[in-house]
């Protein structure tokens, strides 16, 4: 029976063809093509990198899976080549898939040859020949890119499909587009390999290129293929001694181990570089045999498979492994190789730039490239012999392969950029960095991002180096902290133990409590967990957002049964993904919820400098019905113009500056200003961590609107007014 087409959620209602593609998206998708071109380079297996590719492409379109067809070119039917999260009866389902205009979104990418977006398959006549395997699937929407091959002919698809009707953003377009080109290198890398293993089983009967000499060594025969390869006419090569030919890559011992087997087996064979007539490299596979004649007068053949395509192949799916695309510096897949195979103790700096994302924010991504472009080379140039790594986005890395002194090398690193600017299309920046460096053996790597981070949070143009025996102790209880806390937080969400906790909030006009604050709690046998033991790991773990889909529906399910309004806390990751007001409209519309009902709290630093798509995202919401609160206001630089064009519904100030109010006088006179503020703009103001009554009586000597704290709410897993 077809499943009701219901039981797919709806995410057309944001334009998202207009939503641009931001740093974070394009650093996602660079990260899957290293990580895959890294396992090309490594030689792993076609069926495994191929599986890997679909996961991680996943992972950035949640509650949706990842395929690649392969068309045969026999049949010209398509099969499933790896779908690794599709069961093997779906596998079946669309094995024969012919190519055409009801063939679904594959069907059509490779007919058409152009990308397919369904939006809606249980409806969309492209769908027509696979209705119901989109019924018995729950596949909603798919969309597929073809992938092709060297002469631009489609030979397959890289597809996305969705258990909710959505359409693809612009990043999801970038990352069907690279998933087809990457998957495309595989197979060309495949058959590549097939064909080198093919020669290297047959190189004595294969064809491809022949020379034959006399006793001398002098070239009496050569075929077609040879002169192709060489760049020689006949005539320029008969008489002539094949070292003409040589590179001089290989050594002396190379050639006197060659003539000794030749002369000991009457046969040598191996990889072999030489030069053509235009001074080219030639890479090939030579197997020379000895033809011995009666009269002692011995003819040698030489039989070569031409490795060069292949080599130049390889080089290339190597650079683009390990070095990176806009400096040209190495990676730090790259950097990571180098630290495992070298033996020997090195010095490692890491450089983050500062205050990089508002280069970005203010001037654009092209000026910022052209920043990391000039920043990339004075590294490369300066500062003693070492190699040089682009790391991420703002942050590179400088490896010594020997011990230095990490302060005399960042005192020059930070003498050179105080000392000039950088000059990009007329702008002039002034550069400088946070630092942290690790001289050592092993694990550095993760010893220098420990400093970094150290580094950091000590403040800007701050350098921390790590020192084994002070810090392995602090950065061993961490790591052991976070592991245990990442193992709770998967455990919580599996056994579905992450619960909501709700503080009421008080109206001090009316001195009830008129709404709650919903609060995250994980459920740890008879006890319960507040965020501060689990927030870090969820961060790390990229959990937050199940954690907020995990409250959100049972915050819902709980407000339901009651007319209060309530407020949910809306992480930078939630906005990052853009499935925010999809979701919670689906709720609201599930549990039969007001929209006006729901209040969402946002930190400060998202409205004060949050990107452009996140602002346009929560006035989106706010024309949907929701609210706006600014959370902890007053913790960071306030952009009070912003909230006023964000038109938001409520200022929490910020706990520090209320929980002290009754004997602080600072604290006072700054909530008495967010207070005037807040007035005059006509937004009513919450306070946070109201805990004594000498707190509440400077509150109502302000006219704040609102307490919340454990004066009038503790938490509690129901909503209850006790006040």
């Amino acid at each position: 029976m077809p499943i009701d087409q219901k039981s797919c959620g709806n995410l057309e209602l944001i334009n998202v063809d207009e939503v641009p593609i931001s740093k974070e998206e394009y650093d996602q998708i660079i990260n899957i093509q290293s990580d895959i071109l890294g396992m090309i380079a490594d030689g792993e297996d076609s069926d495994l990198i191929l599986d890997t590719l679909c996961l991680l492409a996943e992972k950035l379109l949640p509650n949706a899976v990842a395929s690649v067809m392969f068309l045969d070119p026999k049949t010209e039917l398509l099969n499933v080549l790896a779908a690794p999260s599709v069961p093997e009866v779906g596998h079946k389902a669309l094995e024969g898939l012919q190519p055409g205009t009801g063939g679904g979104s594959c069907g059509n990418a490779v007919y058409r040859d152009e990308a397919q977006y369904v939006v809606n398959t249980f409806e969309d006549v492209r769908w027509e020949d696979l209705r119901q395997v989109a019924y018995d699937f729950n596949l909603c929407s798919c969309w597929s890119m073809p992938i092709r091959d060297e002469h631009a002919k489609p030979i397959g698809s890289f597809a996305l499909s969705s258990f909710e009707h959505r359409s693809p953003s612009n990043f999801h377009k970038k990352l069907l587009e690279t998933g087809a080109k990457i998957v495309s290198i595989i197979l060309k890398n495949i058959q590549k390999e097939q064909t080198i293993k093919l020669f290297s089983l047959a190189s004595q009967n294969a064809l491809e290129g022949i020379v034959v000499t006399d006793e001398h060594n002098k070239i009496v025969e050569v075929n077609q293929a040879f002169k192709n390869i060489y760049k020689y006419t006949e005539k320029e090569l008969i008489g002539q001694d094949p070292k003409i030919l040589a590179s001089q890559k290989q050594s002396k011992e190379f050639y006197k181990n060659m003539w000794e087997s030749l002369e000991k087996n009457s046969q040598w064979a191996g990889e072999i570089v030489n030069l053509n007539a235009l001074g080219e490299e030639v890479f090939q596979w030579l197997s020379i045999s000895v033809l011995k004649s009666p009269h002692n007068k011995n003819n040698y053949v030489g039989v070569f498979t031409d490795l060069t395509e292949l080599k130049n192949a390889q080089n290339k799916i190597e650079k683009m492994a390990y070095y990176d695309p806009l400096t040209s510096l190495k990676n730090k897949t790259k950097l990571s190789n180098m630290l495992h195979s070298l033996k020997k103790e090195v010095t490692l700096i890491f450089l983050n730039i500062n205050n990089f994302s508002y280069i970005n924010t203010s001037y654009g991504y092209d000026i910022g490239d052209q920043i990391l472009k000039e920043v990339a080379e004075v590294l490369k140039q300066n500062f003693d012999q070492h190699h040089t790594f682009r790391i991420n986005a703002d942050e590179f890395a400088l490896l010594y392969e020997k011990k230095v002194d990490i302060k005399k090398v960042v005192s020059e690193v930070q003498e050179y950029f105080y000392g000039s600017t950088l000059l990009v299309t007329d702008l002039t920046f002034n550069i400088s960095f946070t630092f942290g460096g690790v001289f050592g053996k092993h694990h550095l790597l993760r010893n220098g991002a420990y400093a970094l981070k150290q580094a950091k949070n000590r403040g800007k143009n701050s350098l921390f180096i790590y020192k084994h025996d002070d810090d392995i102790a602090l950065n061993k209880n961490h790591t052991k902290a976070f592991i245990e806390s990442n193992r709770l937080l998967h455990l919580a969400l599996l056994e579905n133990r992450v619960i909501p906790y709700y503080q009421g909030i008080r109206d001090n006009k009316t001195k009830k409590i008129t709404k709650f604050e919903v609060l995250a709690r994980i459920q740890e046998l008879d006890k319960v967990l507040p965020p501060i033991v689990f927030l870090e790991a969820a961060k790390l773990s990229g959990l937050l957002i199940e954690i907020t889909k995990s409250i959100v529906d049972k915050s819902f399910q709980e407000m339901a049964k009651n007319n209060y309004d309530f407020s949910i806390n809306i992480t930078e990751e939630d906005l990052n993904q853009y499935y925010l007001q999809e979701f919670l409209l689906k709720k609201t519309k599930e549990y039969s919820i007001d929209p006006s009902r729901v209040i969402l709290e946002v930190l400060e630093g998202i409205s004060a400098t949050g990107k452009t798509n996140h602002i346009d995202q929560l006035i989106s919401l706010k024309e949907c019905g929701f609210k706006i609160a600014i959370d902890d206001f007053g913790s960071e630089y306030s952009n009070f113009e912003r909230i006023l064009d964000m038109d938001i519904d409520f200022l929490k100030i910020d706990a520090r500056y209320i929980k002290n109010i009754d004997h602080d006088q600072t604290s006072y006179e700054i909530t008495k200003a967010i207070n005037f503020f807040a007035k005059n703009a006509k937004i009513p103001t919450i306070a946070e961590f109201v805990h004594s009554q000498g707190v509440q009586d400077k509150l109502d000597e302000l006219g704040i609107e609102f307490s919340q704290g454990y004066l009038f709410s503790e938490p509690s897993p129901k909503p209850i007014p006790l006040f």
